[in-house]
């Protein structure tokens, strides 16, 4: 199935690699930077450049235990009662294993990536969205009561969320003072919300027309060197406003360059680099009649995909005042938030039992896959379908699966089929 659609399930932002990684030897230097750069107007060229690994790419065990620790280990001998003793890494472990230290008591233990790094916002599946789905796109942040009141210095800077910078950089700063920070980085972390955090905060402390190149705020390295590890780490939740974020998509990435005072321009080699990466950049567009729905158009295809939101779990920090009850048509409500992935999958099996699965004349539903813990539902729009052709539809889609998730009954026996099908046309990205 993936093979036939693997353009409609994967998202546009990996299409776009060449715009996403530094150069090796660009992203050893950033490693070693601690502190921020004077930004360069050569840096806005981008070259093209291999994609980035995922965030998270690990196996099933790692991430469920946070750790490699038990991974494929047979036990040669009982291990011994007490402490194992430290030996070096490459000799035989004390506990009689017959591994080597490193790969049996001495393995490093891992922090698992968060799951849901946007968990707690009202706009975690837009969020989730800027990070795996669109290529090119901005959003206005407000700062929180809270931060200002701590740092009422803060008050009147401008700062933009950005999908990605030149150079993949986590944060800059024009000369101007505005601040951009980026959603899409080179490297990732444990926690991305935690990183876009990490970076604001040293954009806010950083000198006008300077670069924020340090590795992110959730490296591992990091991480485990700090004391309280991720949760000794701020997020957006507690930096911003709790208000939705109002997203702006792009055509391309002309918005990286600040305004001209004389309107000459960039450079020869500035224009040609930006014109290239432009050229990369996969048609998006934002729906308005229902939040976090996405037309794209790669290649020959025409597709919309379309992140829903999940209840806050148990424990979770959620941003003050972010109740969706009421909210209008441009935001999630609570009938909209399922409790569980299990109950929006019963959701959509009920809709596509009744046919009622589709966003349009000609659309058809392929499957979905999840990122950062939310699911996107994708479907394959008929040729030339505009993205405005979508709008009503996706309206009415928005009201039936309200409706769904409303219904308490178990699913009958052709919606548990059709459930199934739906769990075997699914991705995780990692």
């Amino acid at each position: 199935m993936f093979a036939a659609h693997g353009l409609a399930l994967l998202p546009d932002r990996l299409s776009a690699g060449s715009l996403h990684c530094r150069t090796d030897q660009g992203h050893a230097a950033g490693a070693r930077r601690q502190t921020p750069r004077r930004l360069d107007t050569q840096e806005l060229a981008i070259a093209r450049r291999p994609a980035p690994q995922r965030p998270g790419a690990r196996t099933a065990q790692l991430a469920a235990t946070g750790s490699a620790v038990g991974r494929g280990r047979t036990t040669g001998a009982p291990a011994p009662d007490g402490p194992i003793a430290v030996v070096g890494p490459r000799e035989p472990c004390p506990c009689g294993s017959g591994r080597r230290y490193k790969a049996c008591h001495g393995e490093r233990r891992r922090t698992a990536p968060v799951l849901r790094p946007f968990v707690g916002r009202r706009d975690e599946p837009d969020l989730v969205a800027l990070r795996e789905l669109v290529p090119s796109a901005t959003a206005t942040l407000r700062l929180s009561v809270e931060h200002l009141a701590a740092h009422p210095e803060h008050a009147d800077r401008r700062i933009t969320l950005a999908t990605m910078l030149p150079q993949a950089a986590p944060a800059l700063v024009r000369d101007s003072g505005e601040i951009l920070v980026a959603i899409q980085v080179a490297v990732p972390g444990l926690d991305a919300s935690r990183d876009i955090a990490g970076a604001l905060l040293a954009a806010l402390d950083a000198e006008p027309g300077t670069v924020v190149d340090a590795p992110v705020a959730s490296s591992p390295p990091l991480v485990e060197q700090r004391s309280g590890g991720l949760t000794a780490l701020p997020g957006l939740v507690d930096l911003l406003d709790p208000a939705p974020l109002e997203i702006s998509v792009h055509a391309g990435f002309d918005w990286w360059l600040p305004p001209s005072d004389d309107d000459s321009g960039p450079g020869q080699e500035v224009a040609a680099m930006l014109e290239r990466a432009n050229s990369t950049v996969v048609p998006t567009s934002r729906l308005t009649s229902v939040p976090a729905a996405y037309w794209c158009h790669p290649g020959d295809r025409w597709h919309l995909r379309w992140a829903f939101p999940l209840a806050v779990p148990a424990g979770a920090t959620s941003a003050p005042d972010a109740s969706t009850s009421g909210a209008g048509d441009g935001a999630w409500t609570d009938a909209d938030t399922a409790a569980s992935e299990e109950a929006l999958l019963d959701a959509l099996a009920r809709l596509a039992a009744s046919e009622r699965l589709t966003v349009g004349a000609g659309s058809r539903f392929v499957g979905f896959f999840r990122a950062d813990g939310l699911v996107v539902p994708v479907w394959d729009l008929a040729a030339d379908t505009p993205a405005d052709h979508c709008e009503e539809p996706a309206a009415a889609l928005r009201q039936a699966y309200r409706d769904a998730l409303a219904v308490t009954a178990p699913l009958s026996p052709s919606e548990r089929r059709i459930r199934a099908g739906l769990v075997g046309r699914s991705l995780t990205l990692r």
